[in-house]
């Protein structure tokens, strides 16, 4: 592969712009991981915020940072306030991350991802599945499970970032960011954040708040794979199982630093 259209580089002035600024992440996000998701975000540096009832979902939306849509756990009253929030930040011109969690063999959520594509997400973060299923083809998911390696869902992501102009992170193993013209994979992580709720889903929190602060959807889907692969690495060298690896999991988040990204990172 040629040379990366970023660099670890990057990835560190990525990091050092979030801490500096603080970006506001209003998460429209699932029921199960919104108290991971806000931690996640608080120890990385990032302001976490859940305005959800749909008549301020779109206000909030234009006030801050960066937009995420986590359609994790879709219910009627969701369904409306991502249906104001997505314009809303549109309008304000402010980034925004769309997580069509278990899209492809749910039909409710299936149908409503068709919706929410149309308004053009800064960046779609999911598993090769979800990704594939997004793009109209078959994913093999199992609801939130992925039945296919992130390397198969690369053509199907660029298909996506055409449509929408912006990029794709397609996660797994090796993690790919793609936009239209390019593609980084990024190889940190550990398997130990597949085996916690929530961290995919707090992961496109992440990537809303690299986004509010990146020169570029791209830039900010690489950060956010190197970042959480990182700290996944990290929080595994201390904690052996599940449970104390969440925890260690956002002290990791917490201490990275310029130093860790450089020696460590793993981009290509």
């Amino acid at each position: 592969m040629s040379t990366p259209a970023t660099t670890l580089a990057n990835v560190v002035e990525i990091l050092e712009r979030l801490r500096a600024r603080r970006p506001l992440v209003h998460c429209l996000t699932n029921q199960v991981v919104k108290g991971f998701t806000a931690n996640v975000l608080l120890a990385l540096g990032a302001a976490p915020a859940m305005v959800e009832h749909p008549d301020e979902a779109g206000q909030f939306a234009g006030i801050a940072d960066a937009l995420l849509v986590n359609v994790g756990t879709l219910d009627e009253a969701q369904m409306a306030a991502i249906r104001v929030a997505m314009p809303a930040a549109n309008a304000a011109q402010r980034p925004w991350v769309f997580d069509p969690v278990a899209v492809g063999p749910l039909g409710v959520r299936t149908r409503f991802a068709s919706d929410v594509l149309a308004h053009r997400p800064t960046v779609i973060r999911g598993n090769a599945s979800e990704v594939m299923a997004l793009a109209g083809l078959a994913g093999g998911g199992r609801g939130v499970d992925s039945g296919a390696e992130s390397t198969v869902a690369r053509e199907a992501a660029r298909t996506l970032a055409r449509q929408t102009g912006g990029a794709v992170l397609v996660t797994g193993q090796t993690d790919y960011a793609i936009d239209s013209a390019r593609e980084v994979a990024a190889a940190n992580g550990h398997i130990l954040m597949t085996r916690v709720t929530g961290v995919g889903c707090a992961m496109g929190a992440i990537n809303a708040a690299c986004l509010a602060v990146a020169d570029s959807p791209l830039a900010a889907c690489v950060a956010t794979a190197v970042l959480l692969g990182l700290a996944g690495e990290r929080a595994a060298a201390v904690a052996a199982r599940p449970g104390s690896f969440a925890v260690a999991l956002l002290d990791a988040l917490d201490a990275l630093d310029a130093d860790t990204v450089r020696a460590h990172g793993r981009i290509c």
